[in-house]
């Protein structure tokens, strides 16, 4: 008989994200490569156990799109830790059942370099494709159980969105 994991037992996994804005205040987002339906997200993942989030965003950052931490401005990050909670068909599947969903402390940055330094190329690919997003439409596109806080985090930087 399998137990049945009651959500709430379960704590938050630390995460940092990036949202990457162009100087036309444009947000990168990708398209997973672990999903068959087309689900956008921006730069994203977990902070390793003694790493503070900023350096985890920024590498983060790197793992997922190439990009250097020296090809990027650090504008502005959120005041306060966000957090979402798996939907019911995700939890006890995604990162081994251990967390009921992730806490986020996001930053802002705008990219100094050029698209054609992105890459998605790396050793372990998230993404499939890339582009340049204004906010309304991204937010449209992210997957639903994730929407509540990219409308958090675009509120919080609205100033530097197009």
């Amino acid at each position: 008989m399998s137990e049945l994991i009651l959500p709430e037992s379960l704590p938050y996994r630390p995460c940092a994200g990036v949202v990457l804005i162009n100087p036309q205040g444009l947000i990168f987002a990708g398209q997973r490569t672990d999903s068959d339906s087309p689900a956008w997200q921006m730069p994203q993942g977990g902070i390793d156990p003694g790493e503070p989030p900023r350096e985890a965003a920024l590498r983060e950052l790197s793992e997922e799109t190439g990009i250097s931490p020296r090809a990027v401005e650090v504008l502005a990050e959120t005041p306060d830790w966000l957090t979402y909670d798996l939907p019911p068909e995700l939890l006890g599947r995604v990162w081994k059942g251990r967390y009921r969903g992730q806490r986020q402390m996001w930053y802002l940055m705008r990219h100094l370099g050029r698209d054609e330094e992105i890459t998605l190329d790396v050793p372990h690919p998230e993404f499939r494709t890339w582009g340049w997003w204004p906010a309304d439409r991204l937010l449209a596109e992210i997957v639903p159980f994730k929407r509540e806080v990219y409308g958090r985090v675009f509120d919080t930087f609205r100033p530097y969105l197009a």
